[in-house]
């Protein structure tokens, strides 16, 4: 535990702390804004501190304020102590209210008695185990310490675990295993301390400041995952908004009375949108459907048969096939509109255009946008005030 660690060991436990410390950053305004989220942030802000201390500059940083660790071995262990509690009481929080307050006295307790333990025992610097030897400061002082952290991160694993399962988010059941799989880590970091501490082995030690910077990572993505997932979002958001755009420019300058604000250049959408960007990919969704529907009524009567008859000509594939037919039809709806014709009686009816749900409905207004650049729709001629003959 006392060796100079490796290049890798080094460079790993900054990279972990680092993105531990990112995370912590991103999430403070949502967190500590939200009762529910910010025990659990202060827990784990808490443990990043811990981590942190653990850093060979803080050990050098010691050494040359105090000449020993010490000033830093019984902070390390007492944050330590306390990011537990912080997590328990997160725990307690969602299991029941009456639970806090014991979680607090228990938690100062154990703080309590590690200062008490650590005073009482022989003069020493570095609190460890060694695996030979008697560990520093005392036995008592590192089984109050194990117990502490093992009671905790059980607590946290079995809360993780049953929670996910019930969740239907996908965002919170992510976040929710990774956050218990890095307690688990923990577990098993603290399991190994205490197998050292009472078979005096120390075979497992060398491994274990990969298991606490590993668990420190997979916080960072348990806390980050939320954020992550609404970024995806936003991107899925965005890319609806510009490929749609084309068609609901073109739709609109037809019929504007169905456009909520006034139309705007596609690249200031993205880049300085008057709303969120979930808002505007609806808004474009419902504003193309309205304006279809209107200009529906501007199709010349026999326009969807000849529609159908010119895309099977040219061979559109099966699945595309009702996307391009409307894209046809709209092509010459939109040009009698804007030539000023009128509208039409039983002009026809709209290909499978209700499709049940928001997402559906998204997915074939994209296609139809693709089918209404395509040459198919550029191709097909409509003459607005001519019947279909056969």
């Amino acid at each position: 535990m006392n060796a100079e660690p490796s290049s890798l060991l080094y460079w790993f436990n900054y990279i972990c702390v680092g993105c531990l410390w990112l995370a912590l950053a991103l999430r403070a305004s949502i967190a500590l804004r939200t009762p529910e989220q910010r025990g659990l942030w202060l827990a784990v802000a808490t443990a990043a501190v811990a981590m942190m201390l653990t850093l060979p500059a803080a050990t050098q940083l010691a050494l040359q304020a105090t000449g020993g660790v010490h000033a830093i071995a019984l902070p390390r262990n007492l944050i330590g102590v306390l990011a537990s509690g912080a997590l328990l009481y997160f725990v307690s929080a969602v299991v029941g209210g009456r639970l806090r307050l014991s979680v607090c006295y228990v938690t100062g307790l154990a703080m309590a008695s590690l200062l008490v333990l650590d005073f009482l025992a022989p003069p020493h610097q570095e609190h460890a185990v060694t695996g030979h030897g008697a560990p520093t400061p005392s036995t008592a002082y590192w089984l109050v310490l194990v117990l502490v952290h093992l009671t905790a991160d059980i607590s946290c694993v079995a809360l993780c675990h049953q929670y996910s399962r019930r969740t239907a988010n996908p965002a919170l059941k992510a976040s929710l295993r990774m956050f218990g799989i890095g307690s688990a880590l923990t577990f098993l970091f603290w399991s190994c301390q205490l197998i050292s501490l009472l078979f005096h082995t120390d075979r497992l030690l060398p491994y274990l400041p990969y298991v606490m910077d590993l668990h420190g990572l997979l916080r960072a993505i348990a806390l980050l995952l939320p954020s992550l997932w609404a970024m995806r979002g936003a991107a899925t958001e965005i890319c609806t908004i510009w490929h749609l755009w084309p068609l609901w420019r073109d739709l609109v300058q037809a019929v504007p009375h169905v456009a909520f604000l006034k139309p705007r250049h596609r690249l200031l959408e993205i880049v300085w949108p008057q709303a969120s960007w979930q808002l505007l990919a609806y808004r474009k969704i419902i504003e193309t459907r309205d304006a279809i529907l209107v200009l529906n009524d501007y199709a010349a009567a026999g326009t969807w048969a000849r529609a159908r008859r010119h895309v099977a000509a040219v061979g559109v594939a099966h699945a595309k096939v009702d996307a391009t037919v409307l894209a046809c039809v709209m092509t010459g709806a939109r040009s009698a509109k804007l030539a000023g014709l009128p509208q039409q009686q039983s002009a026809g009816s709209l290909v499978n255009f209700d499709k049940g749900d928001l997402d559906s409905e998204k997915a074939f207004l994209l296609d139809v946008t693709r089918a209404y650049a395509s040459s198919p729709a550029r191709n097909f001629a409509i003459h607005p005030n001519t019947s279909d003959r056969r």
